[in-house]
This record gives structure tokens, sequence and C-alpha cells, in this order.
């Protein structure tokens, strides 16, 4: 009875240890396996329970960590205020980077993630000053940092994450779910965009 316990011990530690040979996740994520293939999103509760994908703090862990909280990560889903895709963008943004056809973006999975790029290319021009003047300070509790910058101004638009930094957090604008720019802020702190170039007006 020992010696199998012992066994079961042994193979239980190997298998951590060489789970802990790879590069350890930095952030982790409940999220059912097939969901992060199909880009769907099951709402039983149980199946998060049992299943993690695991997020680096780079690029590809921000956007999907930020396609997760904005639509489950599914390209097909619109809501009720007209936020369609991915990364729920509604048409006047698509339309800043020619994209005017709502049922050939939605369809094109590929469209979704360049307008996403795009999309932080021009918030992080936009932003370049108020993410030089502001990162590593504190306001209202929460460290500012140049990722939770930009997904306060995917939510809000850049001009509102202005206001809300360059006015130490007094205008903390919430949209229609009531959500905050303070709340972004703090969420989707510390993860490396440096990748990312700031440019001031892409183009698909």
């Amino acid at each position: 009875m020992i010696k199998r316990f012992e066994k079961k011990l042994f193979l239980f530690l190997l298998v951590l240890l060489l789970n802990s040979s790879f590069h350890p996740p930095s952030f982790y994520l409940k999220y059912k396996p097939s969901a992060l293939k199909e880009h769907t999103v099951s709402n039983d509760a149980e199946e998060y329970s049992t299943n993690v994908i695991y997020l680096y703090k780079d690029f590809t862990g921000f956007k999907e960590l930020l396609a997760f909280k904005e639509s489950g990560g599914s390209y097909s889903r619109t809501n009720k205020y007209g936020y369609m895709g991915k990364y729920q963008f509604n048409l006047n943004t698509l339309k800043m980077f020619n994209v005017r056809n709502a049922l050939n973006y939605i369809d094109n999975p590929e469209l979704q993630e360049k307008v996403f790029l795009l999309n932080v290319q021009r918030n992080k021009w936009i932003l370049r000053k108020d993410i030089k003047w502001f990162i590593g300070s504190n306001i209202n509790g929460i460290e500012i940092t140049e990722s939770g910058i930009i997904a306060a101004a995917h939510l809000s638009g850049p001009g509102n994450v202005k206001k809300y930094l360059r006015g130490s957090g007094k205008e903390d604008f919430k949209d229609s779910f009531g959500t905050s720019i303070s709340s972004y802020m703090n969420y989707f702190k510390n993860f490396d965009l440096s990748s990312i170039k700031p440019i001031r007006n892409p183009k698909i």
C-alpha cells in the first residue's frame, strides 16, 4: 500500500516538474478548450471550472483576454447596441479603417484581427504622450500601464482616456454595461505591447 502511494506521489511530482520546465504562464484564464478553437463560448459554468488556458503577458495574451472580456472570444457575436465581432467594434469605428459592410466583417475573422491591430496602433499614436507621461503613476489606487491605457481606449475611446488620465481619474467613463475606464486599466495592466508600434493613420 505504501509503495503504491509512493509510486503515485512520484508520478505526480514528475508531471509537476515537467510542466514547470516549460515557460511559466504569467496569467491564466478559465476557458473551454474547444471554445478557443471554435471561437465560441458555452454558458455552462462547470465547463469553465475544469479547463484552463494559459495566456502570456504579451500582445497575443492581451488581445485574447480582451476578446474574452468583450465577446467571449466569438467572431460572430453582436450585442444589443450593435457592437460586432470578437472585439465588439461598432460600424463607426470600422469605417475609420474603410470597413463598411457589417456582414462581410462578421464573416471574416482575418479582417477582425487586422482591424483590432490597426485600432491598437492608432490608439497608441493618439495616446503616445499620455503613455509617456503617466506610465508608472498611480491613479485612485490603480497602477497605470501602457496595456491598461490601450485596453481603456478600446472600451471608451482615446479621448475619454485622456480626460481620465489628465483629470486624475475624476472622469471615469462607463460604457452601456457599466464597465469603467478604471476597471479596464486595472484588469489589463502589465501586458507587454512593445511589439506594436504607434501609427497615426494605419491602413488595411
